[in-house]
């Protein structure tokens, strides 16, 4: 799947307080033309799975998203309990650029156990394609397409032919319903190293071919008999019955799963069972 093809501008630059907001703003800048004008959008999040609700409780939120300004915005939201309506977000209306295609993500966390932002997988949504009037929707599945738009911008080293907004989401989109893509990536596509994706792409061309599972390795970690539920929103739930070995298949960098027993952390095959306090 090719970038589109668009005219490019140079363009100066203010200074970005991280590299990967630095390369996306570049990028989409010279890629944009005529005057910006901000303009707000009230984000809708999706809900959260109910095996992560019941096991954690509702979630805190770090929405991230860049203004018209071209600065990287960062914001944490928290649930918050009314007599009226019960368990409800703080509502939030951001300022996005109208004149490029800009990602926003919005990662679940639960600080009270821990489990920091980025470690769950996020929602998300490619701004404008999700909006719908003053209103922008947050799905599990734009969760994927933001962070790849964010890898792509970091992976992107002033090649302007290649920038995330140049590149076409919905096509991206229809992979995952066409029926080209191997049937477990479509169920849970948080299977693909997208940075991996991300930096071939840039320094290649987009490859459907290259969104397969990443590698795993498989331990046996000897924990209790019951149901175990991953950080990705499409990820099965794992059940070990009692007289079977519980085989975990593990990722690079850290792999977690949650319990009615407890939080479970393995990077390698190094493990640590955080249990409840009962």
């Amino acid at each position: 799947m090719p970038y589109k093809g668009m005219k490019t501008y140079k363009s100066n630059l203010t200074k970005i307080p991280s590299l990967a907001c630095t390369l996306l703003v570049s990028a989409m800048l010279a890629a944009s033309c005529g005057e910006r004008f901000p303009s707000g959008y009230i984000l809708e999040l999706p809900p959260p799975p109910m095996a992560w609700v019941s096991i954690l409780g509702e979630p805190s939120w770090m929405v991230e998203w860049v203004d018209p300004d071209g600065q990287k915005q960062i914001m944490l939201l928290e649930p918050i309990l009314t007599a009226e309506n019960g368990l409800q977000l703080n509502s939030l209306q951001i300022n996005l650029p109208v004149t490029w295609a800009s990602p926003v993500t919005a990662w679940p966390y639960w600080q009270h156990h821990n489990l920091i932002p980025g470690l769950f997988k996020p929602a998300g949504a490619i701004f404008p394609i999700d909006a719908d009037g003053n209103r922008l929707k947050l799905t599990w599945e734009a969760g994927v397409d933001a962070v790849f738009f964010w890898e792509l911008a970091l992976a992107n080293e002033g090649n302007y032919s290649r920038v995330p907004s140049n590149f076409d989401w919905q096509r991206f989109r229809e992979l995952f319903t066409s029926g080209v893509l191997r049937e477990e990536v479509c169920k849970d596509p948080w299977l693909v190293n997208w940075r991996s994706v991300a930096e071939r792409t840039v320094n290649g061309n987009f490859d459907r071919r290259r969104l397969v599972p990443e590698a795993t390795n498989e331990i046996e970690i000897p924990i209790a008999a019951c149901t175990w539920y991953g950080t990705s929103p499409f990820s099965k739930p794992i059940i070990f019955a009692e007289d079977e070995p519980s085989i975990f298949k593990i990722r690079p960098a850290i792999n977690i799963w949650v319990s009615k027993e407890g939080i479970l952390r393995a990077d390698g095959n190094v493990w640590i069972l955080s249990t409840w306090n009962k």
